[in-house]
């Protein structure tokens, strides 16, 4: 949230309680890291009818605390200085448990642990190996019809009960649902796409589309799997998205007659993949998929815990 600050309506809201539940938390986990929102907030707070039950009630906890502990008027000046030093300390440590790197590396963690990570790798390196030394020159269409798949896939494998056995802990928490998800999705995809691009770019053409065809298409269904997990899950909205295009590629040319699996595949993947019209048709469809995401993001709050 660097860069961005709550907007005066959600601070009066959030005030007088009248800020829906999913923006509340999603304030509250931006005060953690933001001193001007902070103090915007506790201003607004203290300016409502609550405010002044919360300075008696700070006044009362403080002067208790003067009468029981000797020094105490001390430490209270001190404890500024203390704060300063600790969060000096704390910086000096990026990673640091608690710290920001440290806390993204445990969001991210099981987008690249598990089977699915094995499984990239496998497939980029067993189509090198098959091209180059096992006598399959022609493993590229196959690459290319299986690549997109995979980072959905990944998202599947990364977000619920399923794949995080901390799952209800951190869906609990203020930074579950699209933020998280959506930091397991960038995890996937900054492991797949450049691993199965030059796994591609290693390969024999074979008439097929470039090693990086695939890419929007591969970023186009990922989307789509976001966007309609806001109404199905994660894993349903995967396996309609990746099905579909396994369908709709090697379904016609496992059915074709003639036994020329890869030349039928390569064809097949050229209409979906060669040229600026469909390349163009991929973007329009990936853009189109953000915006229904930015729009139901708060069906997002909740993936996986129905």
């Amino acid at each position: 949230m660097t860069g961005w600050h709550a907007p005066d309506h959600f601070v009066t809201r959030y005030a007088d309680g009248s800020l829906p539940e999913s923006d509340a938390w999603s304030l509250e986990k931006h005060l953690e890291c933001c001193g001007t929102c902070a103090a915007r907030v506790s201003r607004a707070v203290r300016g409502t009818a609550a405010g002044v039950v919360l300075a008696e009630v700070r006044e009362a906890v403080l002067g208790d605390a003067r009468e029981a502990v000797p020094g105490a008027s001390h430490a209270a000046k001190a404890a500024p200085r203390a704060l300063a030093a600790a969060r000096k300390a704390h910086r000096a440590r990026p990673w640091a448990p608690g710290s920001r790197p440290a806390r993204i590396l445990w969001a991210a963690g099981p987008a690249v642990r598990g089977a699915w990570l094995p499984a990239v790798l496998l497939v980029a390196v067993g189509a090198v190996a098959l091209a180059h030394a096992g006598g399959l020159p022609d493993a590229r269409p196959w690459l290319l019809a299986l690549a997109p798949v995979l980072p959905v896939a990944g998202v599947a494998l990364s977000y619920g009960p399923h794949a995080d056995p901390l799952h209800e802990i951190a869906a609990a928490t203020p930074s579950a649902g699209l933020r998280l998800v959506l930091t397991r999705t960038a995890a996937v995809l900054a492991v797949s796409l450049p691993l199965l691009t030059l796994a591609g770019a290693l390969l024999p053409s074979s008439d097929a589309p470039g090693a990086a065809a695939w890419l929007l298409p591969g970023l186009a269904l990922t989307l789509a799997s976001l966007a309609l997990a806001g109404h199905v899950g994660v894993r349903t909205a995967t396996a309609v998205t990746g099905g579909g295009w396994l369908c709709a590629v090697l379904g016609p040319v496992l059915a074709a007659p003639g036994g020329r699996l890869t030349s039928h595949l390569s064809e097949r993947l050229s209409s979906f993949l060669d040229g600026a019209p469909a390349q163009g048709g991929w973007a329009a469809a990936a853009v189109l998929c953000a915006a229904v995401l930015a729009t139901r993001r708060p069906a997002h709050h909740f993936l996986e815990m129905r």
